[in-house]
């Protein structure tokens, strides 16, 4: 492996700018004048782009801006030291100390693992002093030389005597066992300073502290019996932790990983709270699950309530999904009109004793009866997990008992919802309370579920049942009387649901909408059919026009990265996934978006007005034996991918913000998901 920096990649005491993105600039240009990186102005919008979804600034006068980029041909590190210092967006003030980390897309393991060792060097106050301290480059490369080549891992905490340990630290009369997990996007700096900062902060506080950094370069996980016996566990990520559910049922701590760098005694303060009370946030056992929200306060109430919605919906897509292509499969082996002849069939008949019945109308039957029971699952499960999202584990019972109330009144999809939310809200209050330690496990076993279902149902029995189915019919007597260009404006609406936020809530309403009511359709209302076509249809168009413009229209209006995941892009929006135009909104959302609600409207409006319906609510383009008018339905699509396609390239050619030049105009995915 070649050295990581030279001399040449060294900057003392020049100015490079008056603000951090002409330092990003200038370091990157220096990068580039070294062979290392292919194209300066690609690193640095890579590294500007890093740095505007989070800020690189720490403690103590240094910055890390930081990026993996296709630009880079070789792991780098570009060193300024400025005066006067530059804001990074430290808590202390400026930087003197700036270190670009360029690391190529690809980077090889040893790559990370010695960027990830320079990380931990910032640590050790010899290391930044001497780079205040270096008279020439070569000092600074021979500094970092040496950090890399050889900076010790952080020692294990000592052991420490239960009198020298403060007591808000001690736990069952002994000092607090702590694991914590640490993590960046890009998972080679702030990941290891994080770590590092909470070991040492853990040996000064006298407690066990053991700490899991996830880097890019791989991690070595904690042994079982670490976590085990550990009392809480601190999370300082920015993504997913990975294999999250080993910690199930700790108290959590969940926080940005640079208050790992910046705050990590309080951070050790509030695990070691969140040990001894019993409404802290506990880690969910469900695999990849985040923190559990069911005995701590939302943070913020519509925030809680959007996720819980988002969490409802999602679980209810499998039952769905499952369903309604079993369904669409019935109809493909027995007819239309086995929905009014399976249950005489199967009645009547056996895999053994056909009778008059051929095996392929039995299987049929059999596949449409067993969709059809999935189905029967739509509101309650939709219910179950709204409660679920807002109260874990104790808010499912409740919740699908309210989201069986539901339905059992015709209160349908909205019904689900209102039941979802009582029994949620109902179970995460009841589980506040503070009850004998003797009565503690029959909470979320027995009387959570207990009381919130009767609060939940019952309101929906004696109260709001009634009034909500009333609501729902309505809108289906609406919906039923929609014709010309009320079914126009419809088409236009989903189709703008559909493209506005690419799987986020406002899509989930417009696809749970067509979908909580797909049984409706199968059953005799075709405008409900119309309308899944229709939402399916504009859900197709955001994926499939990023992919026509990033690889057809005009490659060179996209990066690298943008043009592989165009093509992607076609197998995913062919299969109704509206996630795969998410990478090229997170970059551009001002242009892309809007451009693809256009398409979305187009098709959707196509679809209805064509009178294309579906049976199946998911699938695209393999599902089409379930499509009636399937040809035309595909000329909807096509249409709104063309307009659309052709939109997001002209936006990107002449609509540009005012001083700002084409491919510095990117926005975090945060900003599209916020």
């Amino acid at each position: 492996m070649s050295e990581i920096i030279t001399p040449a990649l060294v900057s003392l005491d020049v100015p490079l700018g008056s603000d951090k993105r002409a330092v990003i600039e200038a370091l990157a240009a220096r990068v580039a004048a070294s062979g290392r990186a292919s194209d300066a102005a690609a690193l640095a919008a890579d590294a500007w782009k890093r740095e505007q979804t989070d800020e690189t600034g720490l403690p103590g006068g240094i910055a890390i801006p930081h990026a993996k980029s296709p630009a880079v041909k070789e792991a780098t590190l570009a060193f300024a030291r400025l005066k006067p210092g530059v804001d990074f967006g430290a808590p202390d003030g400026p930087a003197d100390l700036v270190f670009l980390i360029a690391a190529p897309d690809t980077a090889a393991e040893e790559h990370l693992a010695v960027l990830s060792r320079l990380a931990r060097a910032f640590m050790r106050e010899n290391f930044t002093d001497g780079l205040r301290a270096a008279t020439s480059a070569q000092d600074v490369v021979d500094l970092v030389t040496h950090a890399v080549s050889d900076a010790p891992a952080p020692a294990a905490p000592a052991a420490a005597s239960a009198a020298s340990v403060a007591t808000t630290l001690m736990v069952d009369g002994r000092p607090a066992r702590i694991v914590a997990v640490t993590a960046c996007a890009t998972g080679i700096a702030h990941t290891f300073m994080a770590a590092d900062a909470l070991t040492a902060a853990g040996q000064k506080a006298g407690i066990d502290l053991i700490v899991e950094p996830q880097g890019s370069s791989g991690y070595k996980a904690l042994p079982r019996e670490v976590i085990d016996a550990a009392d809480a566990v601190i999370f300082a990520v920015d993504v997913d932790v990975r294999d999250e559910a080993r910690f199930a049922g700790k108290p959590v701590v969940r926080v940005p990983v640079k208050r790992g760098i910046e705050a990590p005694a309080q951070l050790i303060d509030q695990a070691v709270a969140a040990v001894r009370s019993p409404s802290a946030p506990r880690v969910s056992s469900s695999a990849g699950g985040t923190a559990s929200t069911s005995s701590a306060a939302p943070t913020s109430v519509g925030g809680s309530v959007k996720r819980a919605l988002l969490t409802g919906v999602s679980y209810m897509i499998p039952f769905v999904a499952g369903g309604g292509l079993l369904i669409a499969l019935g109809f493909l082996l027995g007819g239309y009109e086995i929905a009014f002849n399976a249950d005489k069939i199967l009645g009547a008949s056996t895999i053994w004793n056909l009778g008059d019945t051929s095996l392929i109308v039995y299987l049929g039957a059999v596949l449409f009866k067993i969709g059809a029971l999935s189905f029967g699952f739509l509101v309650p499960a939709l219910a179950g997990y709204i409660a679920y999202g807002l109260a874990d584990r104790p808010g499912i019972a409740p919740g699908f008992v309210a989201g069986a109330v539901a339905s059992f009144m015709g209160a349908g999809f909205l019904g689900g919802i209102v039941g979802g939310l009582l029994a949620g809200l109902a179970a995460w209050w009841i589980n506040t309370w503070d009850v004998p330690r003797w009565l503690r496990g029959l909470m979320p076993v027995v009387i959570i579920p207990l009381l919130a279902s009767i609060f939940a149902s019952g309101l929906l029995l004696l109260v709001l049942g009634g009034p909500i189915a009333w609501l729902t019919k309505v809108l289906n007597e609406w919906l039923s009387g929609l014709s010309g260009a009320g079914v126009i404006l419809l088409g236009i609406i989903l189709g703008l649901m559909m493209c506005f936020d690419l799987g986020g809530p406002v899509n989930k309403v417009a696809y749970g909408f067509a979908t909580a009511n797909l049984a409706a359709g199968i059953a005799g209302d075709t405008r409900y059919l119309e309308i899944m076509a229709a939402v399916m249809a504009a859900g197709m168009v955001p994926p499939l026009a990023m992919a026509l413009a990033s690889t057809v229209l005009d490659r060179k209006l996209f990066t690298e990265p943008e043009r592989e995941n165009g093509k992607a892009a076609w197998l995913l929006g062919a299969a109704f996934i509206s996630e795969g135009a998410i990478p090229f909104a997170a970059a551009d959302v001002f242009r892309v978006i809007p451009a693809m609600m256009l398409g979305g409207a187009v098709t959707g409006a196509l679809s209805m007005v064509f009178g294309v319906t579906s049976k199946a609510p998911h699938g695209g383009v393999f599902v089409f034996f379930a499509i009636d008018n399937f040809w035309v339905w595909l000329l909807s699509i096509a249409a709104g991918t063309v307009v659309a396609a052709f939109s997001v390239v002209a936006l990107k050619r002449f609509a540009h913000r005012r001083g700002v030049s084409p491919v510095d105009e990117t926005v975090p995915e945060a900003a599209l998901t916020a």
